[in-house]
């Protein structure tokens, strides 16, 4: 059986205020082509559809639309919800989906896998959706019995316990767990929210074992953890990248040619990574204002992180780097030499204006104003009071 293991599109993302929806819809369109010249049976989507629990109009369409033309390819699609996704949203009206498609947003579908055959027999496709500790310890206790820990490894274990119990009423079929949560050993960056309830934001390795395939989601960069779990698990990480973190990154999608079991009971997989595509790159440069001016043939139609390491910072900063680097998104000033103070200065009534403006060029900057700036600051000031006193 082919897979592809796709996720965390975040729909509605943008990039420090860029709006992705045209490189999201222009991914999209290039998964549907792969899925059809790729000849996929089974497209997994394990969370973070949805950048937001509320998603704007236009990510519901793309979304709509995308689930259609991959029902036309003859392809199953299985959709589970993330951290990102309202699950009640996400899932609305699955009833009345398309033949093919199957959205596992809640705890109850954890036992009602999605069955496909192939010629080695049947595959279960079970979704875990991303268990929020305070509501599933509960929805997932046993009837009449106290909630579980507040972890999300006792959740996970509770739900992985149903996936199990189920599989074992199918004797030789395998197994494919869709799963949004943030496995102990995995890599993460700057984009993915914090998952910490008291302390702890992970699932150990150890709990996710026993699965013929398990399918990822949560964590942007793409990983391979089958030697921490201890079955053949991936995080395929998310199509675009949403933080300069990830501009190293190789962004991509994971086909799974999942096997026939062998005398010992183990499944064969196979996993290739195919790269989507890149709207632009993402660079981060650090330099003197010169230096990284010098080097816009090489990056100026990159998404751009400049710092900026001019002792004195240079006069209309923005403007020159604007010019330069029309994609430019973040500029941050640092000079070299000069280290910023722990604790912002507390400004008291009775302090001198001068002497606050000086704390506070010294603490924007690292450093004491020098003559020069205290002059200008001083002239300012005198400017200033002046105009108030003749009012």
């Amino acid at each position: 059986m082919r897979i592809l293991h796709t996720s965390d599109w975040h729909l509605g993302r943008t990039l420090h205020k860029v709006d992705l929806h045209e490189h999201q819809a222009a991914f999209l369109d290039w998964l549907v082509d792969l899925v059809r010249e790729k000849t996929v049976d089974v497209v997994v989507i394990p969370g973070d559809v949805y950048d937001r629990a509320v998603p704007a109009v236009t990510s519901v369409t793309l979304l709509d639309d995308v689930l259609a033309r991959l029902a036309d390819t003859g392809a199953t699609v299985v959709l589970t919800s993330g951290n990102h996704d309202s699950p009640e949203r996400l899932g609305f009206g699955r009833a009345l989906m398309r033949a093919g498609i199957h959205l596992l947003t809640d705890v109850p579908g954890i036992e009602h896998p999605v069955s496909v055959e192939d010629e080695h027999g049947e595959v279960l496709f079970f979704g875990l959706p991303y268990l929020e500790p305070d509501r599933a310890r509960t929805e997932l206790a046993a009837d009449g019995a106290e909630p579980l820990a507040r972890s999300h490894e006792a959740v996970t274990r509770a739900a992985l316990d149903r996936v199990h119990e189920r599989a074992a009423a199918h004797p030789g079929a395998r197994t494919v767990v869709l799963a949004h949560t943030f496995v102990t050993g995995g890599q993460a960056s700057d984009s993915e929210r914090d998952l910490s309830v008291g302390g702890v934001d992970s699932v150990p390795a150890g709990v996710l074992g026993g699965i013929d395939y398990l399918a990822l989601g949560h964590l942007h960069g793409c990983q391979d953890l089958t030697a921490t779990v201890g079955a053949p698990a991936w995080y395929c990480g998310s199509p675009l990248a949403f933080s300069f973190s990830e501009r190293r990154h190789r962004k991509s999608v994971l086909l799974v040619d999942l096997g026939a079991r062998d005398e010992d009971g183990t499944a064969a997989v196979s996993v290739e990574r195919i790269e989507t595509p890149r709207p632009r790159r993402l660079t981060e440069l650090r330099g003197t204002l010169e230096e990284i001016l010098a080097q816009q043939d090489a990056h100026g139609a990159d998404w751009l992180k400049a710092v900026i390491t001019d002792t004195a910072r240079p006069a209309h900063l923005q403007e020159q780097l604007r010019e330069a680097y029309p994609h430019l998104l973040v500029t941050e000033y640092e000079p070299e030499g000069r280290t910023a103070s722990e604790h912002s200065p507390v400004v008291r009534r009775e302090q001198n204006p001068l002497q606050v403006m000086d704390e506070f060029l010294a603490a924007t900057t690292g450093a004491d104003p020098t003559a020069g700036e205290h002059q200008v600051l001083e002239r300012a000031y005198t400017q200033a009071r002046g105009r108030r006193e003749a009012s």
